[in-house]
């Protein structure tokens, strides 16, 4: 399949998931009321009015973690369900095709939840707010880590959704291979909260990211026609 066509297929499969994310929204909105439940009881359990530095980092990524795992577990569903996924391996399309569109739409998913979620994160537990480079930094560290999510979330997804315990399996293999994702991001973000504001990211841990996230679209490009036929 060309290239042109790749890109065409991978296009009309994301604004096909996006339309229906938009017209009958659940995923995005299960995610967003996800990330204020648990914000609301990381305030009560760790009693404090205020976070910085390495709790308030740990606390922000466990929790877009934990979000993005609903995310994940729904992104083959409703084509499995409904025979979308069937449909798809029977037309003459590149199977690269899902895959990308499935990553990009995962990876759209997560930039509105923490639109929504780092700003309320910031109101109701963060310390003193970082200056504007600092939260540039912060954005800079989202995309990387969300880019690695997506990718990640995607194969699993692919993997699971043919399984009975779907929810189980996505749980079990997901969690495991985004612990480096959650250690870089919260690393990389630790100083930007701290208690001073004046950090930035360390250059290290966005190495570690961007390693990260190339290793893994490698590797779900190699093994996702595998996973999708089978």
């Amino acid at each position: 399949m060309s290239g042109a066509g790749l890109l065409g297929a991978t296009r009309a499969i994301l604004a096909k998931e996006l339309l229906l994310e938009r017209r009958a929204p659940q995923t995005i909105v299960a995610m967003a009321l996800f990330s204020a439940t648990t914000y609301v009881i990381f305030h009560f359990a760790l009693q404090r009015d205020s976070i910085a530095g390495n709790l308030a980092s740990g606390v922000l990524w466990v929790t877009v973690l934990l979000a993005a795992m609903l995310g994940i577990g729904r992104l083959f569903i409703a084509d499995r369900d409904e025979g979308g996924l069937d449909g798809f391996l029977l037309a003459p399309v590149d199977r690269t095709a899902l895959l990308a569109a499935k990553a990009l739409t995962l990876f759209v998913f997560l930039l509105v939840l923490e639109a929504v979620a780092v700003p309320l994160f910031g109101i109701l537990l963060l310390g003193p707010s970082p200056g504007a480079g600092g939260w540039a930094g912060v954005l800079l560290v989202l995309v990387l880590a969300d880019l690695g999510i997506a990718v990640v979330g995607t194969l699993v997804a692919a993997i699971a959704v043919r399984t009975r315990s779907r929810d189980l399996i996505t749980s079990i293999l997901a969690l495991p291979l985004l612990i480096p994702v959650v250690i870089g991001a919260s690393r990389a973000t630790a100083d930007v909260f701290a208690a001073t504001g004046a950090g930035s990211p360390g250059g290290r841990w966005l190495l570690v990211l961007a390693l990260y996230d190339l290793v893994f679209a490698l590797l779900a490009w190699a093994l996702f026609d595998f996973l999708v036929e089978d």
